[in-house]
């Protein structure tokens, strides 16, 4: 690794020392490597010389019965209004060409960019498409569409309803719900500035769902964005029945908050110690009972890798002391590498998929039976 690692987490140290500080000696691994340390392949959803668009963004993955389906939002570049929503699919280890499936076009005049998709199946259900409507994030809107054949057709976009508490819902703001066993759904998502100019900060929120997805309950904001502005959280499920999920903060640590009545109600936000540069996360609970988190392990000062040039999946038995494993990335892009997306299929293996450039998604396979 090019970068004095020393200086890195010495600079980590001196940001986070107001915050709690690390309880941990953190140690960041060189870059990794195909066949080790659990490392099974790695590859780009589409080569960057023949992109369908000139950028994208925010990828969310999810199994199918034969393959892995993944959704993307794709255009100019962010924010602009011809940003849509496109899937690919993987099938005997190929992904197949990405496909707008919404978009945010209300009428021929009115067209907005689309934001943040997340894909997600209920138990016995069909798969939604939940993703984000609007010129900006202090007024999009959720919404989603539905297919019931794998991700060939879907349905017509149907926009969420408005909540007295919230306003417009706005479903899974970036990660995956979780669905326990008892049915309930719970959809982790967030409000990143909408009030007045004295009103705006990043508060988490959670929508409910006990009839598999049809109606939401919203359980308000966890946070009053005074201590924390904390958004994007993750959920991960502990034996013992707990919930705790992991955000992403404006105060460059990952957050994390615990939940002993199925998501009805959260403890305040703490740090947990892990460095991050206001960036995207997400975490998923093995079948064995350990956590993964896929995160940049960075700041935004120091030397390089710095920001999202550095991006690191760790893992931990108890959702509290946390082993960085691998280091997925660690070169310097102009747009880096972010926003990943994590899931455990039905073979046991790990999917990771993430902003490569912002030019591609790249998506990386992880035997959890050989990390080490």
């Amino acid at each position: 690794m090019k970068t004095n690692v020393k200086k890195l987490l010495a600079s980590s140290l001196l940001c986070f020392g107001f915050y709690g500080g690390f309880s941990q000696d953190f140690k960041i691994p060189p870059l990794s490597v195909v066949g080790q340390n659990g490392i099974v392949s790695a590859q780009l959803i589409y080569d960057m010389d023949e992109k369908p668009t000139a950028q994208c963004h925010s990828s969310t993955i999810i199994e199918t019965s034969d393959g892995l389906m993944c959704a993307f939002f794709a255009g100019t570049h962010e924010k602009n209004k011809d940003v849509g929503i496109r899937v690919s699919h993987l099938k005997n280890g190929k992904w197949s060409w990405p496909v707008e499936v919404v978009n945010g076009f209300l009428t021929d005049s009115v067209k907005h960019p689309s934001w943040n998709p997340v894909l997600f199946k209920p138990k016995d259900g069909p798969t939604y498409l939940f993703y984000k409507v609007g010129p900006n994030v202090d007024t999009w809107w959720g919404a989603y569409t539905i297919t019931e054949d794998e991700g060939r057709t879907w349905t017509r976009p149907v926009k969420m309803r408005t909540d007295k508490i919230v306003g417009d819902l706005l479903g899974p703001i970036k990660n995956k719900p979780v669905q326990l066993a008892n049915g309930t759904i719970i959809s982790p998502t967030s409000i990143e500035s909408r009030g007045t100019s004295n009103d705006r900060n990043w508060r988490i929120y959670f929508e409910l769902s006990y009839d598999n997805g049809k109606n939401w309950t919203v359980v308000p904001p966890i946070n009053d964005g005074e201590e924390f502005d904390a958004i994007q959280p993750s959920v991960l499920v502990h034996k013992n029945g707990d919930l705790q999920i992991i955000a992403r903060t404006m105060q460059g640590v990952l957050v994390t908050s615990w939940s002993k009545d199925e998501g009805k109600t959260w403890s305040p936000l703490k740090s947990t110690g892990l460095p991050n540069p206001n960036s995207g996360t997400d975490a998923v609970t093995l079948k064995d009972g350990r956590h993964l988190l896929i995160y940049n392990h960075s700041t935004n000062k120091g030397e390089q890798p710095k920001g999202r040039n550095l991006l690191n999946l760790a893992i931990s038995d108890n959702g509290i002391d946390w082993k960085i494993i691998s280091t997925l990335e660690n070169e310097p892009k102009p747009d880096g590498y972010a926003y990943p997306a994590i899931i455990q299929t039905s073979d046991g293996m790990v999917h990771i998929t993430y902003t490569y450039n912002r030019r591609s998604i790249k998506h990386v396979v992880v035997d959890p039976r050989k990390i080490d």
